[in-house]
């Protein structure tokens, strides 16, 4: 047992990046983790990490011990969990990716129900906009946006999401809303952009679905502040309607030209396949399945 705790310490270690982290979690100091690293390395006979004053650097040997260890302690988890008592109570830790608006304004709300019901089951989020490596970053589940294209993840439909154009009624009251699909461009845009290339926006035009580049005094890559620009006032966008849900609801925001709508785009969540998946991670899949069952998003 000794050795398995060694394991499960050295896979934390790796996904923290920090001796200090991974002790913290473990509730031991700094030099007790390095001791049992070592003790790991030296009955192994092969150098997982190179330590640095500052940084851990995984070995190649170490990155291989690393994804075969990932296996074998999340299949130990489902083990336990699946035995007596601990198949009503699963524990540990589950590690979510997801886009950073996405998960403030609809994972993290959920939380406190999912917690009431799973006290032993702690989450662990990390936020980007970008499809992140499951494996290689030691993230149990992400939510992906959008039609996936990668064959190596085993998916769940969460829900679907349709894209609309937008924008707030203050700036509606003060300079109209637009009629007709060239009317875009007598107004003041919010460009989400990716560096400097700006997103075009999908639009229905008859049968045809057509790329309309907006223009306007701001462009981020991020959606909270796409957000942010569309509340106060500074022009229209395009976004997904989970973004500006609550303000559609009560009218601070408008949906405009609604017949240029593309068609909705779903959300999956995402899991690397061909391994068992944890107790621990399978209830959290099925509970956010289940909640967005009856989300209008």
């Amino acid at each position: 047992m000794d050795r398995l705790d060694a394991i499960r310490l050295f896979v934390r270690l790796v996904e923290c990046g920090s001796f200090s982290a991974a002790g913290r979690e473990n509730g031991i100091g700094q030099p007790a983790v390095s001791k049992k690293i070592g003790a790991l390395e030296a009955h192994l006979g092969a150098q997982l990490l190179l330590r640095t004053s500052r940084t851990v650097v995984v070995t190649e040997a170490g990155q291989r011990f690393y994804e075969s260890a990932k296996h074998l302690v999340d299949d130990f988890d489902a083990l336990e969990s699946s035995i007596g008592d601990r198949q009503r109570s699963p524990s540990g830790v589950v590690r979510v990716d997801t886009a950073p608006a996405h998960g403030r304004l609809w994972i993290t709300p959920l939380l406190p129900r999912f917690f009431e019901a799973y006290p032993d089951v702690s989450i662990e989020v990390s936020v980007s906009e970008r499809h992140v490596d499951l494996v290689g970053e030691g993230i149990d589940l992400a939510v992906r946006h959008g039609r996936l294209m990668d064959s190596s993840l085993t998916a769940r439909k969460l829900t679907e999401t349709n894209f609309l154009l937008v924008a707030s009624a203050r700036y509606l009251a003060e300079h109209g809303a637009p009629s007709k699909l060239s009317d875009l461009d007598k107004h003041a845009c919010v460009v989400f952009a990716k560096g400097r290339e700006r997103y075009p926006w999908p639009l229905r035009v008859g049968k045809e679905t057509v790329s309309y580049v907006p223009r306007g005094s701001l462009t981020t890559g991020d959606a909270e502040h796409v957000r942010a620009a569309v509340l106060c006032g500074l022009g229209i966008t395009q976004a997904p309607k989970w973004l500006f849900a609550e303000e559609i609801r009560t009218g601070e925001v408008k949906v405009i030209l609604p017949k240029l709508q593309p068609d909705s785009a779903p959300i999956h969540l995402v899991y690397p396949a061909g391994r068992r998946i944890p107790m621990r991670v399978r209830v959290f899949v099925d509970f956010l399945v289940k909640a967005f069952e009856h989300v209008d998003a």
